[in-house]
């Protein structure tokens, strides 16, 4: 009986994925005090278009931030349950919690209830002990510190610009044009990713979210 049902889950989370990583274009990159995260804006269920206003950013802390692919419902939990605890920490230390442990708690998270929970999260943040950071954490708990990264169906093309021009001391502005000039070069080729770019700058003291409208590449 224990083995059907693992059978059963094991088919159902290959489902779940297939639906839920079908979409999506996001990338992450740091620079000497800051994270650069971009997202595009489209959400879907299979072939469908459910959303194209749907916000793939989230503010956990006024020195993070993350980035979400997968499941809707899931990454709002996860995210609620990062807030919580980075708030408690900060009341408890009196001091922004360090990034890694985030990072290394998304992880627990998603490790302890796989294959329930189907979130894959960049996290990025800029913290007193290692500065600048940047972690990917994928839907099995996998954890894996980068200097740049992209997630999502858009990965293939996002990931190609990337390579091509980052560099470590990029500026901030340059870094923000890079981000959202990957995003566009998934939209343009992945069926799974658009209506537009969304981009947050994360620094120490404060994040700052960009509309890539508003950027000229």
């Amino acid at each position: 009986m224990r083995k059907v049902k693992l059978m059963v889950a094991e088919a159902f989370s290959q489902d779940v994925l297939k639906k839920a990583f079908k979409g999506t274009t996001t990338v992450g990159m740091i620079g000497r005090d800051f994270v650069v995260l971009a997202t595009d804006r489209r959400a879907t269920s299979g072939y469908f278009i459910a959303s194209k206003r749907a916000r793939k950013i989230a503010e956990i802390d006024r020195h993070v931030a993350v980035t979400i692919a997968g499941t809707v419902g899931d990454a709002q939990q996860l995210i609620d349950r990062l807030r919580a605890e980075a708030g408690l920490y900060r009341a408890e230390m009196d001091a922004p919690i360090p990034v890694r442990s985030l990072a290394t708690l998304a992880s627990l998270i998603l490790f302890q209830n796989r294959p329930i929970l189907v979130v894959q999260m960049l996290i990025g943040g800029v913290d007193q002990e290692e500065g600048a950071t940047l972690y990917s954490v994928d839907w099995l708990g996998t954890v894996t510190k980068e200097k740049y990264v992209a997630t999502g169906s858009g990965t293939p093309f996002a990931i190609a610009i990337i390579e091509e021009e980052y560099r470590e001391d990029l500026e901030e502005d340059d870094a923000i044009k890079l981000a959202v000039r990957a995003v566009r070069a998934a939209i343009q080729r992945d069926p799974g990713s658009g209506e537009g770019v969304d981009v947050a700058v994360v620094r120490k003291d404060g994040i700052r979210l960009i509309k890539g409208e508003e950027v000229s590449v």
